[in-house]
């Protein structure tokens, strides 16, 4: 058999089990073993039987007694009166009507004619006059026009008594006795309502309301409509009894047509449904599918060139379609099924190959397709990058972010032009609302959404800009895209960034160049007011030579306190401007470290701190000039031994960390350091902030400096009193 045909098949089979299969679940509990009369078309009718029984035989509305009790209220005497405006209003509106007419009927001389429209004319003036005089003259034409309303209701409950249900009755008053008889309830019956103590009482309700009256003096519709009378009803009555419809109307009449119907039809339905279970059961037997059948070169080849996106549109409006059809088709089976006949059937069954089988096999084809296409590596990825939604927003996005903002301003105006100009052509030629539509949803509202976005995205920059203008600095501008705005935004941030920088620096800046001023002043005037002291005690003569030697010692030490200070002040400017000569060479660090803690041994045993070294066994070499090193390490044990708290450990520390040499010192600190470190790099920056130690406050400051003249680095950590150093330099 040949592919196409087995396609076919197929299709009509899937077809077939798809409008059969929900039809079961959704429609079966109420045709299995249900007649007629359960069907909830019936019950509703029945209800409208039931009304019309109360409301014409059992419990009827007493016109007479009801006219008494309808009421006029003052709000619907003063709408009347002013439902065509105000009283002036209403007289230069009748005036203005007739005046044309009269001043025809005068021109013509018609005297007849003219007689006529003047008595009209000023009957209908004295009437609104009336209206506006009297409210009992208002308030009785209300009333008339209410009870023609009910007289008119009540006429027409009777006329529809009957609703094609010829129905027989014997019903008994619970509460008077009074009995309600017609026909025989005693015969074989095609439907029985009991209405006893057990399953419930019939109970008769009796109300109208006006559904408005003719204002015919103002020849206007009434203002009064569905609530104009309420509650004009009689207490409800309650019945014990049997109401039936006879057998009989299952032979002939109206009834026995309907009753025919629904059984032809509900066959129909059986044998709808047979054939559906038996599809299913040839689908998993007889008819499996095969993929071979869609997988035709000729269509394959073409349908693989298509764009992603067009073949998932296509997919998506495929299945839509089927699902409508789907839908369309069960509810209309099921609410046509009792009037199926010879055309209705033939125009199903054409409907169901043009459309269930054509769009199943299609449906089938994409989905197979599809499948086969993006189970290879990358596929899918590669085709969505290809597509048109993809080089559209790829378009839209370079039309708007590679634009000034004057021209993005102006293709967004000259497309809300064409959308108010499309919007005019769309209501003077209806068939164009289609294609105006589609420009609106897949152009106009994108165009919209970029509009105020970029606006929204421009509002946000101007206020951060003022934010800048006023000297709030702390918050970045956010940057979203790579737009115009997203670049103006970027500028801005920078620009924000570097004025903070800027004025932190500055700030920072005129604070050490304070702090330096009074360091500097403090260290050099220490030593030289010393100086001047012991100078000007030389002078004396009468000193002993033993005070004079002891003079001259003090004044030794001061001055090369001073030197030391001064030539330290001297190095660290070399250092900084970067006019410090080195001379590199392979050096071993863990030899160096030796000689250094050798070298101050005797001050760490004096400060009672007790060393611990962790150094390895074989050679540490690192590139650096050895001089330089030495007074790296130098500073950083005077520092240690100076401000170590007394009686703790001080750890030494020396690896290897790839091709880095790293040197680590801890130590408690014998001062309160706080919590910020970059402050112990700078200059004349003592743990010891009453200063009362000795040193130039320079000695981390030029170790750092030194670090970092060899590439190194330098970096200090405190937790608490814990003070750390860790120093990486390249190996060499």
């Amino acid at each position: 058999m040949n592919k196409n045909i087995k396609l076919v098949i197929w299709s009509a089979l899937v077809t077939l089990v798809l409008i059969a299969l929900p039809s079961i679940i959704q429609y079966a509990p109420q045709l299995v073993g249900k007649s007629f009369t359960d069907q909830e078309d019936f019950t509703y009718r029945m209800e409208q039987v039931y009304d019309n029984l109360s409301s014409t035989v059992l419990n009827p509305i007493d016109l007479k007694k009801a006219e008494k009790e309808l009421t006029v209220s003052p709000d619907e005497i003063e709408e009347y009166r002013q439902r065509y405006g105000t009283l002036s209003a209403q007289l230069d509106n009748i005036q203005q009507q007739y005046a044309e007419r009269i001043a025809d009927a005068k021109s013509e001389k018609n005297e007849t004619l003219l007689l006529a429209l003047v008595k009209e004319r000023n009957m209908k003036l004295e009437e609104i006059q009336k209206n506006f005089d009297s409210d009992s003259y208002v308030e009785d034409k209300i009333r008339s026009e209410k009870a023609k309303a009910l007289a008119s209701q009540i006429r027409e409950t009777e006329n529809n008594q009957e609703m094609n249900i010829p129905i027989s009755y014997d019903l008994v008053n619970v509460e008077t006795g009074e009995r309600f008889t017609r026909g025989d309830v005693e015969v074989t019956s095609l439907f029985q309502q009991q209405f006893t103590d057990a399953t419930g009482y019939f109970k008769a309700n009796s109300a109208v309301y006006d559904n408005g009256y003719d204002d015919y003096s103002m020849e206007q519709p009434s203002m009064f409509t569905d609530d104009g009378v309420e509650g004009i009803s009689n207490p409800p009555q309650y019945f014990e009894g049997t109401v039936i419809i006879p057998s009989d109307a299952a032979v002939s009449g109206a009834m026995a047509k309907e009753n025919d119907q629904f059984i032809r039809g509900k066959y129909m339905i059986y044998g709808l449904w047979v054939l559906g279970v038996l599809a299913l059961a040839a689908l998993f037997t007889i008819i499996k599918f095969q993929k071979e059948w869609v997988l035709q070169p000729r269509f394959a080849a073409t349908y693989s060139r298509w764009k992603i996106d067009v073949k998932v549109a296509l997919l998506l409006l495929t299945a839509f379609i089927l699902t409508l059809y789907f839908e369309s088709t069960i509810f209309n089976i099921f609410n046509q099924f009792m009037y199926l006949n010879l055309g209705t059937i033939s125009n199903m069954a054409v409907s169901f190959f043009l459309i269930g089988v054509l769009f199943t096999a299609l449906l089938v084809f994409q989905a197979v397709h599809l499948f086969m296409l993006y189970r290879e590596p990358g596929r899918l990825m590669k085709d969505w990058r290809e597509s048109f939604t993809m080089q559209f927003t790829q378009d839209v996005r370079d039309t708007f972010n590679n634009r000034t903002i004057g021209v993005q301003l102006s293709l967004l105006l000259m497309i809300f032009f064409l959308a108010g100009v499309g919007l005019v052509g769309g209501f003077m030629q209806p068939e164009l609302l289609v294609i105006y539509a589609f420009c609106i949803l897949f152009v106009l509202l994108p165009a919209l959404f970029i509009y105020v976005k970029k606006t929204a995205y421009l509002n946000r920059i101007l206020a951060a800009t003022n934010d800048m203008a006023a000297g709030h600095l702390t918050q970045a501008i956010p940057v979203k895209g790579k737009s115009q705005l997203a670049k103006h935004a970027t500028n801005l941030n920078n620009l924000r960034e570097g004025v903070r920088v800027s004025i932190n620096e500055q700030a920072k800046s005129e604070r050490l160049k304070t702090e330096l001023i009074t360091n500097v002043s403090h260290d050099l005037r220490t030593p030289l007011t010393s100086i001047i002291t012991y100078t000007d005690l030389l002078k004396d003569e009468s000193l002993t030579a033993e005070e004079r030697a002891k003079y001259v010692g003090i004044l030794d030490q001061k001055s090369q306190r001073l030197k030391t200070l001064i030539e330290d002040l001297f190095e660290v400017s070399k250092m900084a401007s970067g006019n410090l000569e080195m001379v590199k060479q392979r050096v071993d660090l863990n030899q160096l470290i030796q000689q250094a803690l050798a070298e101050h041994a005797e001050e760490f045993v004096e400060q009672d701190l007790h060393v611990r070294t962790t150094l390895p066994e074989e050679p540490v070499y690192a590139l650096v000039d050895g001089q330089k090193w030495w007074r790296v390490l130098d500073n950083l044990l005077i520092n240690v031994w100076k401000y170590s708290l007394p009686g703790t450990r001080v750890y030494v520390n020396l690896q290897q960390v790839g091709s880095n040499a790293r040197i680590v010192l801890k130590n408690v600190a014998r001062y309160e350091l706080g919590d910020t470190t970059d402050e112990l790099f700078e200059r004349f920056k003592r743990g010891d902030a009453s200063r009362q130690t000795e040193g130039s406050g320079l000695g981390l400051a030029i170790a750092q400096s030194i670090v970092e003249l060899h590439g190194g680095r330098m970096e200090v950590e405190v937790d608490g009193d814990l003070f750390k150093v860790t120093i990486d330099v390249v190996g060499g």
